[in-house]
């Protein structure tokens, strides 16, 4: 029988983890500059189409459809074949297509979350092929083998709501992206408008207790600790950011504290269900600290990463799934583990081992899936389109008529 709180609560937070991608879309369309405020904003909005056509085709059932133990699922429920609108997901409290669309819009997120490192220099059918490939190759093995009862839950892995199969994936992705693409011609990275990135920022963060409290798949006493440890350690975070940045910069950037907040948001995810309420003001500290000076190091090595997604998303995944293997306890929740401070070294290891394994994995396999596209279509876009702007020289349009902003 259906458990209607659970499922009503699953319908709404598979909504704000919907809204998220269009928060993204806005807090990169602000980051970004006048020229290329469409050009950054489709690639976000576009996934939300074509990653649900891929989600229906095969998606969903490569990740959740048998290859237990392995490193991906069968076809068994490719275009929804085998799942009736009374299919129950397995916890028996909600139905399985309410697990499929909220599982469905991580999909839709995690790729979208790269485009910042590349901001003004892809080719958008480049990037269309990149969209497709890389969630096939490596979100879709990676969901199944920590989520679906694949190779690394087997193994122990824990990741509550995408430290490493988010986060540290498309945060490694995107430092590839980097490395391949090369720096923009114009390295001007002035934000076009602060309210705008305010806005998507305000929209993430809310859209966040969707992407952890959810990871729950149910109305219990782990759901209300997801939610207040998300909401804790970004809150930290945005603080730790904010004062390391006015320490070293002498004034109080705002553009940094919204920054700080996302780093948080990323390096609670994989701990929210799994660790103790008093972790998560240490876990949100470490988080806009050492993002903060990751994004340094990124600035002093010259790598143009424009909207930092490596120091943020990249650098938080790795922390947050090493400060599970930490934090966690099983006394918050049955199904984890207990970590370094309550004797589980062994699980530490394994939370290391997994997440170093898969940023290198997808560090190397965008790198050479780029250099593949670029036999197929060219990559980069030229120097004259990237000097127009990507909005008029690609899509023909404008975000503001002129004069305006």
């Amino acid at each position: 029988m259906i458990d209607t709180g659970s499922t009503g609560f699953m319908l709404l937070a598979t909504s704000l983890v919907m809204l998220m991608t269009p928060g993204l879309a806005f807090f990169y369309g602000g980051l970004t500059t006048k020229r290329n405020i469409l050009g950054i904003m489709i690639q976000s909005f576009v996934s939300l189409g074509w990653t649900t056509v891929l989600w229906v085709a095969f998606g969903y059932s490569l990740c959740f459809s048998g290859g237990e133990g392995g490193i991906i699922g069968d076809l068994h429920k490719s275009f929804l074949q085998n799942i009736s609108v009374k299919s129950m997901y397995s916890n028996g409290k909600i139905p399985e297509f309410v697990f499929f669309a909220y599982q469905m819009m991580f999909a839709i997120i995690t790729p979208a979350l790269i485009t910042g490192a590349f901001v003004n220099r892809i080719n958008f059918k480049a990037y269309f092929v990149f969209l497709t490939v890389w969630q096939i190759l490596v979100y879709y093995p990676f969901v199944h083998m920590i989520w679906g009862g694949g190779l690394l839950a087997q193994w122990g892995v824990l990741d509550f709501a995408g430290g490493i199969v988010v986060h540290a994936t498309a945060g490694f992705a995107a430092l590839a992206s980097v490395f391949y693409v090369k720096a923009r011609v114009d390295k001007n990275s002035t934000p076009n408008s602060i309210p705008l990135v305010a806005i998507g920022s305000g929209l993430l963060w809310f859209g966040w207790y969707g992407f952890n409290a959810g990871s729950e798949v149910a109305v219990d006493f782990v759901t209300s600790t997801a939610f207040i440890n998300t909401d804790i350690a970004a809150s930290f975070a945005t603080i730790a950011w904010l004062v390391i940045e006015w320490t070293h910069e002498k004034k109080p950037k705002f553009v940094g504290l919204l920054t700080g907040s996302i780093a948080g948001l990323a390096t609670i995810t994989p701990c929210a269900g799994f660790v103790p309420v008093w972790a998560s003001p240490i876990i949100g500290t470490a988080a806009g600290l050492l993002c903060y000076f990751a994004v340094q190091f990124k600035n002093r090595m010259k790598w143009d990463d424009a909207l930092d997604v490596w120091g943020v998303h990249g650098v938080g995944g790795v922390l947050g799934t090493i400060l599970l293997g930490v934090f966690a306890s099983k006394s918050i929740n049955a199904a984890g583990a207990d970590g370094l401070i309550f004797g589980g070294g062994a699980f530490m290891g394994k939370q290391v081992v997994a997440v170093v394994a898969a940023s290198v994995y997808a560090f190397i396999f965008t790198y050479l899936m780029l250099i593949l596209i670029n036999m197929v279509t060219p990559v980069k876009v030229d120097d004259r389109i990237e000097k127009m702007g990507l909005d008029e020289g690609l899509h023909g349009e404008k975000a503001y008529d002129d004069g305006v902003v």
